[in-house]
């Protein structure tokens, strides 16, 4: 198992159940599938399971609204109108959608546009479910709206317009982190202390089991079963997201298509197989996830060091596996 070097620990859904108190309390889990497009799974500790239906109940209902705001497979969701009118005139929004758009565009800067939401400029073409990529011409024409530059807020009346047409954003690589996040603000409000929240790769925890910390194991991207683990990390109070180009993919003529796209290129990025944050928030941990993949291992390692609230696992292509100097490679 992994150590590390500060204290902390994250929670896996993966994790085998550790020792409980004996009390009339027990632990409450609840699965949902298709919220996101991905699975939303619950594990909390409560001792009256009124209280704990109505808190999970208020975190899907809570998850199915960022779905309805945010999703970009929704034609009524307020980020399609956003796609469908902002290159003609300012979109004004709600202060939650403007204040993600400003927290992705933060993320922009800091990586220097390894981590940019107009990769949907490109990306729409894609179609992983059909195999479907698009030609080389078609990328060539839709590469320059790629461009978080393009993307102007204005604070004063909340609205966001794009400064060209063929502009598209997308917040697939944030908004899940964004959900978890509200989740557990919600199950706080219940007064649950002790809980796990995760949606497809990205997961946060309240608390611990009971003095032990919570486990999560790092898949190993290119193991035939899923459950094949590369480590596990111990955590608690903590965020993690992990990226892979074994989400959404397919394989065609030796390449691999897969939803993490390099924004200078248009293409699937490849520098790294799996990429695995851990912080404070799940937004963060989601919005740094994928920018190994850009911006390769090394190049990561550095920006992860330096931001100092992180820390990360990542696979590269031919097998090895770094860590951010916050954590320590197994013996």
């Amino acid at each position: 198992m992994l150590k590390r070097n500060r204290g902390g620990a994250l929670a896996a859904f993966m994790g085998a159940l550790l020792a409980m108190p004996a009390a009339h309390a027990e632990w409450y889990r609840r699965v949902e599938d298709g919220i996101m497009g991905t699975r939303i799974s619950m594990e909390l500790w409560a001792d009256d399971p009124q209280v704990s239906a109505r808190a999970i109940d208020a975190v899907l209902a809570e998850m199915r609204r960022v779905d309805e705001l945010m999703s970009t497979y929704k034609p009524t969701s307020q980020l399609s109108l956003v796609n469908a009118e902002a290159a003609s005139r300012p979109v004004v929004i709600t202060p939650e959608l403007f204040e993600l758009l400003e927290t992705s565009l933060k993320y922009s800067e800091i990586t220097e546009g390894a981590f940019d939401i107009t990769y949907a400029s490109v990306g729409y073409l894609y179609d992983f479910r059909r195999h479907v990529h698009p030609t080389e011409g078609a990328i060539a024409k839709a590469l320059p709206a790629i461009n978080f530059r393009h993307v102007l807020l204005d604070r004063e009346h909340t609205s966001v317009r794009f400064s060209q047409p063929g502009v598209r954003i997308d917040l697939g690589g944030i908004a899940k982190g964004h959900s978890v996040d509200r989740a557990i603000e919600i199950l706080k409000s219940f007064g649950i202390a002790h809980a796990v929240v995760s949606a497809g790769g990205d997961s946060r925890v309240i608390g611990d089991r009971f003095g032990k910390p919570w486990i999560i194991g790092i898949r190993n991207p290119r193991a035939a079963d899923p459950n094949a683990v590369i480590t596990r990390l111990p955590l608690e109070d903590e965020a993690i997201s992990t990226s892979g180009d074994y989400e959404r993919f397919f394989d065609e003529g030796g390449v691999r298509y897969h939803h993490i796209i390099d924004p200078k290129t248009g293409h699937s990025a490849s520098k790294v197989l799996s990429a695995t944050i851990i912080g404070p928030t799940a937004t963060r941990t989601d919005g740094l996830s994928k920018t190994a993949f850009v911006l390769g291992p090394e190049e990561c390692i550095k920006l992860i060091d330096r931001l100092g609230d992180v820390d990360a696992v990542l696979v590269t292509p031919d097998g090895r596996v770094l860590y951010s100097k916050g954590l320590k490679a197994p013996n």
